[in-house]
């Protein structure tokens, strides 16, 4: 399970608040990274997606904790830091794929809105997706509730496999 992820975007707040309505989950302010925004799904999972600004790349921590106990949020040396990227990509290698409550006309009409490319897509005997471009830039595909249940019988390891061509995988144990 993933409970959260990060994505760049050149207006985070335009992006949060456009995912929380795909989503229909929250949108707030996330000061660790300056300029930052989260949108939270509201689930017992904490889901969460990150939007921070897309010049700004992660970078580790220095040294060891220290072992003192901490009050409220700081962030502390050893953890991750932001720095800005003096050229920052213009695409990003990154996208996820969310389950959305709305139906595909909803998604459509929030991707006109916000002048951001918006197209369904089959992905063949896989499942079918909205391709939602944030800021025509970061690929989001969406699922409607019956896409996802398409998405959920056949993203498995074994339909993987099937649809490439070859034996499914072991598990991978420690």
């Amino acid at each position: 399970m993933i409970h959260h992820l990060s994505i760049g975007a050149q207006e985070p707040e335009r992006v949060a608040r456009v995912l929380a309505q795909v989503w229909n989950g929250y949108a707030m302010p996330f000061p660790v990274a300056e300029g930052g925004w989260i949108v939270m799904l509201g689930d017992e999972r904490g889901t969460a997606i990150e939007v921070v600004p897309h010049a700004l790349e992660m970078i580790p921590g220095v040294g060891e904790p220290d072992g003192r106990p901490i009050e409220g949020y700081e962030l502390m040396d050893w953890e991750v830091h932001y720095r800005t990227h003096a050229r920052p990509a213009a695409a990003s290698a990154t996208h996820l794929a969310m389950s959305s409550p709305l139906d595909e006309d909803a998604v459509m009409a929030i991707a006109r809105r916000e002048g951001w490319r918006a197209v369904r897509c089959d992905r063949g005997p896989a499942f079918p997706v909205i391709e939602l471009w944030l800021e025509n830039r970061v690929l989001v595909e969406v699922l409607t509730p019956e896409m996802s249940k398409r998405y959920s019988s056949f993203m498995t390891p074994d339909g993987l496999a099937r649809l490439f061509g070859f034996e499914p995988p072991q598990r991978a144990r420690a």
